[in-house]
């Protein structure tokens, strides 16, 4: 069963691979228009048209005034931090008030590693977390781990944001105490070493030590890509990298720009092998306790940080290969069908994909087919 549905993603995948290039190639998603008031055509039409949303006057209504602590390992111009400030503007903006948002990036509060436990405890509100760092108390989630998952952003965002994204984020909160609310689009990770090499194939990586996030997930994909999984904090990359503890690491270029570790690295390797996301997550005590109104603010609070996420970072991926060539990088293309075989390959034949919901991701390749060209 688990081959016949790897074998059929892996096909749909390969069949889009020549396409992916630097990242996604799809169209930032459209805002949701606003609806105006039609205008009166008599002297009436003088008068102030109401407005759909009046949140600031009807802040009263809301319920009792709340705080949402929100704890980060993201530096403050990562664009999911700044997509986090977008969705704090839009809640207090909506709510008059009535929500107040506090938002601390660079490990603050919480490392990367504390983050998940931190929310779930109560000890902040929400987070920004994903798949890999929800494993442990969900292992079937590691399926959303692997790389060559999704084929595309498209993919992606309409897997998490849908129907099969509410049915995994509700197992979560029933299985672990925290709701995500959404995926933002984080980037596709490439491969970034700190001396110039391409990384053509998986045995090109064999003996590289290559940062990986410290989860079981993480260091899993960094050993089906081929090289030395290291585990370090996103906070002490910089330097790992500078003074040579690791080779290299995995991010989206967005996150190599905005933590400057192109002045560390000497060539990144385009691999998308995985197209990664964000979720912004809240303890269910949390959500619980607010109103239903308060929920629908928060809700679109998400979106605003999601269509900023997402189509800032599709514009960045489309821009930044220039920029780290200007920077004295050197940029290569791996072989994309090379490596998808062998992280396929290496998942199925391992006891990680035993936990797997093979229900669950044969409805994540169905929907990968829709996106294939």
């Amino acid at each position: 069963m688990k081959k016949k549905v790897l074998a059929t993603l892996l096909a749909s995948v390969m069949a889009v691979s020549l396409l992916a290039g630097c990242g996604s190639q799809s169209e930032e998603p459209a805002a949701p228009a606003e609806t105006e008031a039609p205008a009166e055509e008599d002297a009436s039409a003088e008068e102030p048209a109401a407005e759909e949303e009046a949140p600031a006057a009807d802040a009263g209504d809301l319920g009792d005034p709340v705080t949402l602590t929100v704890t980060l390992t993201a530096v403050s111009t990562d664009t999911h931090a700044q997509a986090m400030q977008k969705f704090k503007e839009k809640v207090e903006e909506l709510s008059g008030g009535n929500i107040s948002v506090e938002v601390y990036t660079d490990a603050q509060l919480f490392s990367q590693e504390e983050e998940v436990a931190a929310v779930v405890m109560g000890d902040a509100d929400m987070t920004l977390t994903s798949a890999s760092w929800l494993t442990t108390g969900s292992p079937w989630v590691s399926m959303f781990t692997a790389g060559y998952l999704f084929n595309s952003y498209d993919h992606m965002t309409t897997t998490l944001n849908g129907e099969v994204g509410q049915e995994v984020f509700q197992k979560v909160s029933d299985e672990q105490g925290l709701l995500p609310l959404g995926a933002w689009y984080l980037g596709s990770r490439e491969i970034s070493l700190s001396e110039d090499k391409a990384v053509k194939t998986p045995d090109d990586l064999k003996g590289v030590n290559l940062r990986m996030p410290n989860s079981e997930a993480w260091l899993f994909l960094g050993e089906a890509l081929g090289a030395n999984p290291t585990p370090i904090s996103f906070s002490e990359l910089y330097l790992a990298l500078q003074t040579g503890t690791v080779d290299g690491q995995d991010n989206p270029l967005g996150s190599v720009e905005s933590a400057k570790f192109y002045e560390v690295q000497k060539s990144i390797t385009i691999t998308n092998h995985l197209v990664d996301s964000v979720w912004p997550a809240i303890n269910n005590d949390k959500w619980a306790s607010l109103t239903d109104a308060q929920k629908d603010i928060v809700r679109q609070g998400i979106e605003a940080g999601r269509d900023y996420c997402d189509s800032t970072n599709l514009q960045k991926e489309s821009e930044l290969v220039a920029f780290f060539e200007e920077q004295g990088l050197s940029v290569y293309d791996a072989d994309i069908p090379a490596f998808q075989e062998h992280v396929l390959d290496y998942y199925l034949n391992n006891d990680i994909s035993k936990d797997w919901d093979m229900d669950m991701y044969d409805k994540v390749a169905e929907i990968g087919k829709e996106f294939v060209k």
